[in-house]
C-alpha cells in the first residue's frame, strides 16, 4: 500500500513540473553588443520641395518688342508647349532705367519664387556706371539663358588681317587708329575691346582714341565703310549681313568655338592666342530672398528647356546662341565679371 502511495505521488510531481514547463514565457534572445540599448532607427524625413502655387509672372524690363521681351514671351511658349510648368505665365512690361525699373519692381517680391526677370550685363554695369544703385547681389541669379557675341570689324581693304596684326599696330601708336563704339562707352562693346588691349599687352588702355556713336550700328557702320574709323568693336549681328556681302572683314569673334554655316570662317580669340570669351548674353533673375527650395525647382526647370528642341530652334531663328548657365555658374560669372569690368573701367577713367 505505501509503496503504491509513493508512485501515486511521484507521478503527481512530474505532472505539475511539466504543466509549468509548458505555461511559461520563453525569455527573449540576449541582445548583441552592437543592438543593446540602442534605438530604432528614425526613419529619414522626406525631401522638401518647392512648387509655384500661382500664377508665374515674366518681367521684361523693357517695352514690347525689345530684348527682354522677346526672351520672355519665348521661355512662356517652351515652357508651356513643353509641359514644364504647370502654372498659366504672364508678361508684364516695366520701361525705364535701362532695366532698373522693372528690376525694383521683381524685389516687390522679395522672397518668393513665382517671379522672375529678363536681365543683361547691364545688371552689372548701370552699378558701375553710377546710373543704378542695383547689383546683381540684391536679387536672385537663376540662369544665363542665350547669348550673341562681340567682333572686331575693319574695312575690307585694311592691312590688319589678324587680331595680332591690329593690336601689334595699336600698341606701336593708338593714335592712329580711331576705334568705333557705339552707343556710349561702358558697354559691352567698349568693355571687349579694352579686355583684347590689355590682352595683347597694352597696358595704358586711357590711350586708345574712342569715336562715339550715339546711333550704335546705324552710324557705326557707315563709318567704318567711309574709312572715318579704322576698326569697329561691335555685336557680330550689327556687322554680319556687311560681312557676308564682302564690305568688311572682321578679325576675331568673342565665342567659345568656331561658329556653324556663313560664319564659320572668322577665328575666335581663343584660336589666337587670347583667353577671351565674351557673350553678349541675356538670362533670368528671381527676386532676393529665395529659398534653395525655390532655386532648386528653377535650376531643374530652366535647365530642362534650355535642352528642348523648340528653344534650340527659338535661338537659331532669333540669331542667338545656347549659351546656358544654372544659378551657382550664373551667380560666379556675375562676381568674376562685376570685379573684371570694374578694373577696365576704373584703367580709363570712366569710374573711380
Amino acid at each position: 500500500m505505501k509503496k503504491r502511495i509513493k508512485w501515486i505521488a511521484l507521478f503527481s510531481a512530474m505532472v505539475l513540473l511539466f504543466a509549468g514547463c509548458a505555461n511559461s514565457t520563453p525569455s527573449a534572445a540576449p541582445e548583441s553588443s552592437d543592438t543593446a540599448g540602442a534605438a530604432a532607427p528614425a526613419s529619414e524625413p522626406a525631401q522638401k520641395t518647392w512648387q509655384p502655387d500661382a500664377t508665374l509672372e515674366f518681367i521684361a524690363a523693357g517695352g514690347p518688342g525689345g530684348g527682354y521681351d522677346i526672351l520672355c514671351r519665348t521661355m512662356e511658349q517652351v515652357l508651356n508647349k513643353n509641359k514644364l510648368v504647370s502654372q498659366p505665365i504672364i508678361i508684364t512690361n516695366k520701361s525705364g532705367g535701362g532695366g532698373s525699373t522693372g528690376w525694383a519692381y521683381l524685389n516687390s517680391h522679395k522672397g518668393g519664387g513665382n517671379s522672375l526677370a529678363a536681365i543683361s550685363a547691364l545688371i552689372v554695369q548701370n552699378n558701375l556706371l553710377g546710373t543704378s544703385s542695383q547689383t546683381y547681389e540684391d536679387f536672385t541669379p537663376l540662369a544665363m539663358l542665350q547669348a550673341e557675341w562681340e567682333a572686331i570689324a575693319v574695312p575690307k581693304d585694311s592691312p590688319y588681317k589678324t587680331g595680332k596684326e591690329f593690336f601689334d599696330a595699336l600698341k606701336a601708336d593708338p593714335s592712329k587708329i580711331n576705334i568705333g563704339v557705339g552707343p556710349t562707352l561702358g558697354n559691352n562693346d567698349h568693355i571687349q575691346f579694352l579686355t583684347l588691349a590689355k590682352a595683347y599687352g597694352i597696358t595704358d588702355v586711357s590711350k586708345i582714341k574712342f569715336v562715339v556713336y550715339p546711333g550704335a550700328g546705324g552710324e557705326e557702320i557707315p563709318a567704318l565703310l567711309g574709312n572715318h574709323v579704322q576698326a569697329l568693336t561691335i555685336s557680330l549681328g550689327e556687322v554680319k549681313e556687311q560681312y557676308l556681302g564682302g564690305n568688311l572683314n572682321i578679325l576675331g569673334v568673342s565665342s567659345d568655338k568656331r561658329l556653324e554655316g556663313d560664319l564659320g570662317d572668322i577665328p575666335t580669340w581663343k584660336e589666337q592666342g587670347v583667353d577671351l570669351v565674351f557673350p553678349q548674353w541675356r538670362g533670368v533673375m528671381g527676386p532676393g530672398e529665395m529659398t534653395p527650395e525655390q532655386i532648386a525647382y528653377w535650376d531643374d526647370v530652366l535647365g530642362k528647356m534650355a535642352e528642348t528642341k523648340d528653344w534650340k530652334d527659338a535661338m537659331e531663328n532669333q540669331n542667338m546662341d545656347l549659351y546656358y548657365m544654372n544659378s551657382a555658374d550664373f551667380k560666379a560669372y556675375l562676381e568674376k565679371a562685376t570685379e573684371e569690368q570694374s578694373e577696365l573701367l576704373k584703367s580709363v577713367g570712366l569710374i573711380k
